[in-house]
């Protein structure tokens, strides 16, 4: 029998999973030994991705030609919408402002995966956009939880400076099924996944590279 939608996200989400170690800035904040410095630099850079994940998302919602892709992509720009105020909170916990954050020079290590992601609305067919950023949220929504727990045990963030983290932490079971409806529309309407595999792949390979840019922060305010 053909692969379903559904067992077609898993088995990317699979493939695509980074291994244990590949992330050296999440184990980090987990114990407490990544400085205040990088968790700064963390809400700045994040403050650029949001705006340009929202105006992606939209993008290729506009884009869609699949009912479920639609919904699914226009409710990740909500969410993105959502989720910038929370991040607000996170950038005061670790003592920005909104002068620092305007003030604060991006790295390029950080930028490559929301400039992948314009990329891909540019370039790519929105349906095989779909899977390469489902494919990713597999990893990103584990990240959030860690980083989350990090941050209430060894640095005395409360649930308003962890609210960003805790947002994309927790599951949406209603949206994750519209996931699957979606790929399966797609897989309906005659579309194959394997380009798209190749974006997942990169699209997770430059996730990685803004969580290791973080890693190799140190000193004490983001410059």
């Amino acid at each position: 029998m053909p692969e379903t939608g559904k067992e077609l996200l898993e088995r990317v989400q699979r493939e695509l999973l980074p291994g244990e170690h590949d992330n050296r800035f999440v184990p980090a904040v987990a114990a407490g030994a990544a400085p205040l410095a990088a968790l700064a630099a963390l809400a700045a850079e994040q403050h650029r991705i949001i705006q340009s994940d929202w105006r992606t998302f939209l993008t290729l919602a506009a884009q869609a030609v699949d009912p479920a892709a639609r919904e699914v992509l226009s409710t990740l720009a909500s969410g993105e919408g959502l989720a910038l105020a929370k991040l607000g909170d996170f950038a005061a916990a670790c003592g920005l402002d909104d002068d620092a954050i305007r003030a604060y020079r991006p790295t390029p290590g950080c930028q490559a995966y929301p400039s992948y992601l314009a990329w891909l609305a540019l370039n790519g067919n929105p349906r095989d956009a779909l899977l390469a950023i489902l494919a990713n949220f597999a990893a990103w929504g584990g990240y959030c939880a860690t980083i989350s727990a990090g941050l209430r045990e060894h640095y005395g963030f409360d649930e308003t400076g962890t609210g960003f983290f805790d947002f994309f932490a927790t599951p949406v079971p209603e949206l994750e099924e519209l996931y699957a409806v979606a790929i399966q529309q797609a897989l309906d309407g005659g579309w194959t996944p394997e380009r798209s595999i190749g974006y997942g792949r990169l699209l997770q390979g430059y996730e990685l590279m803004f969580w290791n840019t973080l890693a190799d922060i140190t000193g004490d305010a983001p410059a």
